[in-house]
Formats: C-alpha cells, structure tokens, sequence
C-alpha cells in the first residue's frame, strides 16, 4: 500500500513539474519550428500607406521582424486644440503591419526612457497570453521582444492595453494600429477569382475625448497624467469631442488627399479600436467588402455602406470609373463633417459622360 501510495505521488508530482514548466516558461522560451525559418526585415511606414509587399505569397511561412518604438507626445488635433498623445512610431493610428497566414510576426517594441508611462501591445491577430499583452509590457527604458503566429487571415487592429481604466485611456489617446494578414493565395472573391490592387492605404479611425473648462473653452495640460482625472470625466460620457480619420482633422484632405488614377483598383483598410463606424465612399461603391475583416470569408459585393464594429478593422476594394475629388467618410454625418471622420481621394483620368453627365446647366423658372 505504501509503495503505491509512493507511486501515485511521484505520479502527480511529475504532471505538476510539467504544468508548471508550461506556464512559466514556454511563452517565454519556445523551441519552435520557427526558429529555423528564412527572417525577413519589414519596414514600416506612417499611415496612410502599407509597407512594401507581395500580394501572393508562394513560398515558405517566415519571420517578419518589425520594430515599433512608443513616443508620448502633444498633438494638435485641429488650431489651437491639443491632446497628449500616446503613439506607436510617432503617429496616429500606429502603423499597418503586413504578413501572409502562417507568417510569424516578430516584433521589437521599445519604450524610451523619455516616456512616462508603462505601455504594452494586444495583438487582435494573435492567439494567447491577452493578445501579448502580458508578453510586452515594458517601462520607460526598456524594450521586449514578442513573436507570434499569425493563423487567421483578415485585417486586425492591435492597442495598448496596461490594464484597467489605463486601457481605455491609451486607446482614445491614439494608442492603436493594426495588422493585415493576406491569404497566402491573395484576396479571392467567392468564385476564387484573384482580387488584385494597384494601391492600398489605411484609414485609422480615432476617437478623442478633449475637455473643456466652464466657459467651453478646450483645455490644454503639461501633461497627459494631469489631464487623466478630466479625461475620465469625458469619456464617461460616451461622447467624442473628435472623431478623425488619423491623427487629427483634415489630416486626409487637400494636399494630404490619397491619390489614384481611373481604372486603378483600390484597398482601403479601415480600423476603429473603440467605437463603431460606417464608411462610405461618396461617388463609389465597395466592390467587394469584408465588412469584419476576415479574408477567409467571401467578400460582399456592391455595397453603398458597410460597418466597421468597435474594436475591429474591415476593408474594402473599388476600381475608379470617374475622375474629381471623392469623399471617404463615415456616414455618421455629424461625425464627418462636425467632427472630422472624413478623408478625400483625388482620382485624375478621363470623364466617363456614359456614367454620368449635366443634361442642363441651372435655369431659372417661375413660381
């Protein structure tokens, strides 16, 4: 009975060595097939532009390494109106990573020591440890290093998430970005016809909660913990003071407008990390629409609006018909035109009097 006794013990002392090493140790120190695959180096860029990249992807899964560096700065949102930002890479949103399925994305990310703040990533394209949230917390100093497998395709969005209060307050204060994963086949529509694009760029829409003192005046602090108390106040509420298209109003307009020509197809990836949008593309359509981001589901097809759910990134593709300034917003129209979710897209080419054409200037009638 003893001996038994002894065995059984020896038994479940052995299962929790093992649970133990599972828990402690393998997120931290994994030896995986990864290791023995082809590195490659991606340089990212600020939005509204995606890195370098292939559509289709025939060889082997590898490791993109990617390098992201937090910066706390102020930011003028619109003249005269300031918010201390939180950024990944200096700007808002932070920048679109790119991998096919299968890939491993591993990433460097850095707190300078010139921050103030403990920040960290949550990965919505990633699987375990909170998005890698509890992988990558770092102080201001340091920096960590999380790789991860990247097994599902679609457009994700990624945020600091420090834990508590601290997650939302990052977040509104421009603390996202987000990851496309293409199909290692490319985008297909549900036939399997290949879905080629001849420019991509990525709107990041965010949502900012900027207070006010008691004669309505916007208030600008030295520091982004200064604001925190009032901060909360605001986003209580539910109500933005701002909404963008990047980092701040008509940051996509005028000189700054996205380019394309007639007959160019178009990918426009849109993220929002806090909030619901509905985009719209004034004057087009979404060909093709993955309205929740997941390239492994069919696109659909010709839709005139299409939703964006709070906490995700969707994407869709058009081919210009027509030359002139169009309009990309979300059809929160107040949103759009009195806070500023709204970007332009300049198409230059030949008018197509076909599609559409004045049949009479304005006239005068009588009453």
């Amino acid at each position: 009975m003893d001996a038994l006794l002894i065995k059984i013990i020896k038994r479940i002392l052995k299962y929790l060595v093992i649970i133990l090493l599972c828990v402690f140790i393998s997120p931290c120190v994994s030896a995986s097939k990864a290791e023995q695959l082809k590195r490659v180096t991606q340089k990212l860029v600020p939005a509204p532009f995606l890195p370098k990249h292939d559509q289709i992807n025939t060889g082997s899964p590898k490791i993109i390494e990617v390098r992201m560096s937090i910066k706390e700065k102020e930011i003028e949102v619109e003249p005269g109106i300031f918010i201390h930002a939180m950024t990944f890479d200096g700007n808002v949103p932070g920048p679109m990573i790119v991998a096919h399925q299968d890939d491993y994305v591993e990433l460097t990310l850095v707190n300078p020591s010139s921050n103030k703040l403990m920040h960290n990533i949550d990965f919505h394209a990633a699987t375990g440890a909170m998005g890698g949230g509890e992988l990558t917390k770092v102080s201001p100093g340091q920096a960590v290093v999380m790789r991860f497998k990247v097994v599902k395709p679609g457009v994700f969005i990624y945020h600091c998430a420090p834990g508590g209060a601290m997650i939302p307050w990052h977040v509104v204060h421009g603390m996202n970005g987000a990851i496309m994963v293409l199909p290692r086949d490319g985008l297909r529509d549900k036939k399997g016809k290949l879905i080629k694009y001849d420019r991509a760029y990525y709107i990041g829409e965010q949502d900012y909660y900027i207070p006010k003192d008691n004669d309505g005046n916007y208030k600008r602090y030295k520091t982004s913990l200064e604001a925190f108390a009032d901060d909360m106040k605001v986003m209580k509420s539910l109500t933005p003071t701002h909404v963008v298209f990047g980092k701040k109003v008509g940051e996509y307009t005028g000189k700054n407008a996205l380019k394309a020509k007639v007959g160019e197809t178009v990918l426009i990836l849109h993220s929002q990390a806090n909030r619901q949008s509905f985009p719209h593309l004034i004057g087009g359509h979404g060909d093709y629409v993955w309205e929740r981001g997941n390239f492994g589901d069919h696109p659909m097809t010709g839709l005139e609006s299409w939703v964006i759910a709070a906490g995700s990134a969707g994407a869709m593709v058009y081919t210009f018909r027509q030359p002139g300034t169009y309009v990309y917003l979300s059809h929160n129209l107040i949103e759009a035109i009195l806070l500023g979710a709204a970007a332009q897209i300049v198409v230059g080419g030949e008018w197509n009097y076909d599609l559409m054409k004045q049949v009479k200037k304005p006239f005068m009638i009588k009453d």
